[in-house]
């Protein structure tokens, strides 16, 4: 189901805008990389948090990490992950696949600066062998996101592939 709503997001809200499926795993952000042929950094990864009683979605580049304290003084409160029944219950995508676009619960979204960088991105589209091209301003445009400065950008070298 959801890679079928993301592809009913964008042929409702932007046709232009293909899915792109691999055969190979895309699951984590050096998988993903490999897969669609870009840099790590070029992988927009979704972090599904909550944040006292409110669940968020923020969008980053793959190399960056959240900073709990400028997550903390942007939301007002301490950021949890969401466990990985709460996160394919909450936006519909499995763990790997968790995009902004085609959500089951509407959420709100937030875009980190660390996006800004590229001209063009590569999030999930809602499985764990799918993605789309995008700039990051059409996906914040897309998701009616917020553009917040949460994360702290690390080198390629401090990404380390998943075991």
């Amino acid at each position: 189901m959801s890679l079928a709503s993301v592809r009913a997001f964008f042929a409702e809200k932007a046709p232009e805008i293909s899915v792109i499926e691999s055969a190979v795993s895309s699951a984590t952000v050096v998988l993903a990389a490999e897969a669609y042929g870009v840099e790590p950094a070029r992988i927009a990864k979704t972090l599904s948090l909550r944040v006292g009683d409110r669940v968020v979605l923020i969008v980053a580049a793959g190399t960056s990490r959240m900073d709990n304290k400028k997550v903390k003084a942007a939301f007002g409160g301490k950021p949890k992950m969401l466990g990985l029944d709460e996160v394919a219950d909450i936006t519909g995508h499995e763990v790997g696949g968790v995009c902004p676009f085609g959500l089951k619960t509407p959420l709100p979204v937030y875009c980190d600066v660390s996006l800004k960088a590229f001209d063009i991105v590569v999030p999930a589209a809602g499985s764990t062998h799918s993605a789309v091209r995008i700039t990051p301003d059409r996906m914040a445009e897309l998701t009616a996101a917020e553009w917040v400065d949460v994360c702290e950008v690390r080198s390629q070298t401090e990404v380390s592939p998943a075991p």
